[in-house]
């Protein structure tokens, strides 16, 4: 029988969009909510939450009564550190876009003080839903477990590192080796991350967890590869954020580093590497995981 990917995809969107809008307050003070949320609601893709509930859904590991509650905590938890450092991102010290999923950054339209302070809560936030669970229902190892996946994912030693070199390297020519480094912190690591966060809630054989590792780590470079080409093939209405950013801020990319079509040749070999990792993984339920390899792959914004 097929996988329904749009009916898998929606049901689980849904379900995020509404515990987001739950958990995003309305009241904090000074207006600081209402810049929260219009980072967070009613925008992106959510492949990271997909990615975080495709994980927890593998067989072949010891699933449990609180493994939904976790995966649901964790998903959303991982989507506010990337609307976090989304806002932070577009502001003009960083990569300074005023177009964001289609609409004015969060800087544009509350001020770069309230987008500043909203990145910070929305990040605070995201910890705050992985230890709010019942001890009963959500065992405290799991959650501290999350926690510490997710904050190393995010630090000087993930996203927040693969940002500093990204900066640093603005106008510089990088060998490949460096630019692959550079996008495994900046945006592998956070996608690598949503997969190690579904799979904690289920548990695995080190050799599966290893495979299942494996593909989140690949998928993560093939988003990044595709996110490179896209920047230059597709336009601005399309991608909901401004097109050749990245060319126009002389900046390295895997186009500008390979050439368009050592790009698209990479992409594609990290995508197969990311499907013979689940096949090597001995792991079934991973109809979800392979779908959205090709989602990354197909995508066009």
């Amino acid at each position: 029988m097929s996988f329904d990917l749009k009916g898998w995809m929606y049901q689980r969107q849904d379900a995020v969009e509404r515990a987001l809008s739950q958990w995003v307050p309305k009241d904090a003070p000074a207006g600081l909510g209402e810049a929260m949320r219009y980072a967070v609601l009613d925008g992106g893709k959510r492949l990271r939450p997909l990615l975080v509930f495709a994980a927890a859904e593998v067989s072949g590991g010891a699933r449990s009564l609180w493994s939904h509650e976790a995966a649901m905590r964790a998903a959303c938890a991982v989507e506010l550190i990337h609307a976090y450092s989304l806002v932070h991102d577009d502001m003009p010290c960083m990569d300074n876009d005023v177009l964001r999923r289609g609409k004015p950054t969060v800087h544009v339209k509350f001020g770069e003080a309230q987008a500043l302070l909203a990145g910070d809560a929305l990040q605070a936030l995201a910890f705050e839903i992985l230890v709010s669970g019942e001890p009963s229902r959500v065992p405290p190892a799991v959650q501290a477990r999350q926690c510490k996946i997710l904050a190393q994912a995010a630090g000087s030693n993930g996203m927040a590192g693969g940002q500093a070199i990204d900066l640093a390297a603005v106008g510089r020519e990088l060998p490949e080796e460096e630019l692959r480094r550079m996008h495994q912190l900046k945006t592998g690591a956070l996608l690598q991350a949503s997969v190690a966060l579904g799979a904690a809630c289920v548990q695995l054989d080190e050799p599966q967890g290893k495979w299942l590792m494996r593909y989140g780590q690949s998928l993560g470079l093939a988003f990044q590869v595709v996110d490179d080409i896209l920047d230059v093939t597709a336009d601005t209405a399309t991608l909901g954020k401004t097109a050749g950013k990245d060319a126009a801020a002389d900046k390295p990319t895997y186009v500008s580093v390979m050439g368009m079509d050592g790009a698209r040749s990479l992409a594609r070999e990290l995508h197969r590497d990311a499907i013979a990792a689940l096949a090597c993984s001995g792991l079934g339920g991973t109809a979800a995981l392979r779908a959205l390899a090709d989602v990354v792959i197909k995508r066009d914004h």
